[in-house]
C-alpha cells in the first residue's frame, strides 16, 4: 500500500521537514515537501495525493487556509495538522476546517506513521455494491457517497458516508463514541471527539426533512439513529 501513497508535506522548519520527509520516505511513501502554503496549494492542485501533512503556523498563509483551499476541492483526501501551538481553540478549529488528525511538536515519527497508515489504510477497503440504504424518505447510495431526498441529491464526504453508514448498520441502537472514534478517527481523543460531533451535526442537519428519523446523543454514551415506522 505504501509505495504507491503519495504525501503532501508542508512545513517551513527545514531541519524538521529533512528528517521528517527522509523518515517517511524510509517508510516507502512518495512526499512531495513545500517550504510555504502558497506552493502547496499549486502543488496540490497539479498532483494527486493520498494525504496531506500541513503545519499550522506559517508565514503568509498558515495551515489552516491551506486546509480551506484543499478541501474546497477536494473533501475526502486525509488532512493531519502539525503544530507547535497546543490551545484547545486552535484544535478545534483545525478539526472544524475538515482535518482528520492533529499532532503537536515535538512529535513521534512512529505516532505520525502509524497516524498515516490507519488512513491510508481506509482509502483501501473494498465496498460492497450493493451499499444501497432506504433511510425513511432518503436514498443513500454509499460507494457514491450520494444522499438522495426526492429528486434532490447532496454528495457526502468519506467520513460523512462512513459515519452515516456506521449508524444505519446499528440503527435504532446506540453507537458508542468510543468505537465510533477508534474506527473512523483512528484513536479515542477529546478534540477528535469535538470533531466528530461536528459531523454529527452536520448529519443532523442533512437528515431534518423526515420527521421520522432522529439522530439521538445519549449523553455521554454514544449515538443513536432512530428511523420511526
Amino acid at each position: 500500500m505504501n509505495e504507491k501513497s503519495k504525501i503532501l508535506y508542508l512545513e517551513d522548519d527545514e531541519t524538521l521537514s529533512f528528517v521528517t520527509k527522509d523518515n517517511l520516505e524510509l517508510h516507502g511513501y512518495d512526499v512531495i515537501h513545500c517550504l510555504d502554503g502558497e506552493s502547496a496549494i499549486e502543488v496540490f492542485f497539479n498532483n494527486q495525493f493520498d494525504l496531506c501533512i500541513l503545519d499550522v503556523m506559517l508565514p503568509k498563509m498558515n495551515g489552516f487556509a491551506v486546509a480551506e483551499k484543499i478541501r474546497a476541492t477536494d473533501p475526502n483526501v486525509p488532512i493531519i495538522f502539525l503544530t507547535a501551538k497546543s490551545m484547545k481553540e486552535d484544535r478545534i478549529l483545525g478539526l472544524k476546517l475538515g482535518a482528520d488528525d492533529y499532532m503537536t511538536k515535538p512529535f513521534s515519527i512512529e505516532e505520525l506513521i502509524l497516524k498515516i497508515e490507519v488512513f491510508l489504510r481506509r482509502k483501501y477497503v473494498t465496498v460492497s455494491i450493493n451499499d444501497l440504504y432506504k433511510i425513511g424518505k432518503y436514498s443513500f447510495d454509499y460507494r457514491n457517497l450520494i444522499l438522495s431526498f426526492n429528486d434532490v441529491s447532496r454528495s457526502l464526504t468519506q467520513k460523512e458516508a462512513d459515519l452515516l453508514k456506521m449508524l444505519l448498520d446499528h440503527k435504532n441502537n446506540v453507537v458508542k463514541r468510543s468505537i465510533i472514534l477508534e474506527k473512523l478517527w483512528g484513536h479515542d481523543d477529546y478534540f477528535l471527539g469535538r470533531s466528530m460531533d461536528v459531523f454529527i451535526s452536520r448529519l443532523r442537519k442533512y437528515l431534518a426533512d423526515d420527521p421520522k428519523i432522529k439522530l439521538d446523543n445519549i449523553h455521554g454514551v454514544g449515538f443513536k439513529l432512530v428511523l420511526e415506522s
